[in-house]
């Protein structure tokens, strides 16, 4: 079945992320202040979904390019991805976020680049992406396995950062917007 292949492909994409970088980004994130995320394109709306679940965490998060996105500094993270290693957009973004000193989260698929020399923390998601797609004998389609392995990457560190901050599902539930 189809399903059945889409969830092989995510899974081979996760099982090989290490521990340790998992771990090491969790704390990062756990003791910063101020926490700037930012995503191109699908990535992005990955982005967008963790930078939700880190407000219920209790923590100060924007995306940018939101009218309330905080300028950063030291103490400070810019938690960004590109799956293909070089967008030109994070790359910018990611020189800003380390002249202001903050330090810089990187998810990538291609962790040997010039952006990745510019992270504090680097985590690797190794999937498949929009550059290395084609011939690649896959089901899913351009850069989705690196976008679904983003997805359940993120609701691991949600539970790990639970822990690591204390929080409660109660909590993060009452941090929830009224809104809707």
């Amino acid at each position: 079945m189809t399903f059945d292949t889409a969830l092989t492909e995510l899974s081979d994409a996760v099982q090989p992320i290490h521990p340790a970088e998992i771990e090491a980004a969790c704390a990062l994130i756990a003791r910063s202040h101020n926490i700037l995320a930012y995503g191109c394109g699908r990535e992005g709306l990955q982005v967008r979904g963790f930078a939700m679940r880190l407000h219920h965490l209790g923590k100060t998060v924007a995306v940018q390019g939101d009218m309330a996105a905080p300028p950063l500094g030291p103490g400070d993270l810019f938690l960004c991805t590109a799956g293909p290693g070089e967008l030109s957009t994070v790359t910018a973004l990611m020189q800003v976020a380390r002249k202001a000193g903050a330090d810089v989260l990187f998810f990538t698929a291609t962790p040997e680049t010039p952006s990745a020399r510019l992270a504090t923390t680097i985590l690797t998601v190794p999937a498949q992406t929009m550059a290395n797609d084609q011939g690649a004998a896959r089901l899913l389609p351009m850069g989705s396995i690196f976008e679904g392995a983003l997805f359940l990457l993120f609701e691991i560190m949600v539970l790990k950062l639970r822990d690591i901050l204390g929080e409660t599902a109660e909590a993060m539930r009452a941090r929830h917007t009224n809104m809707e």
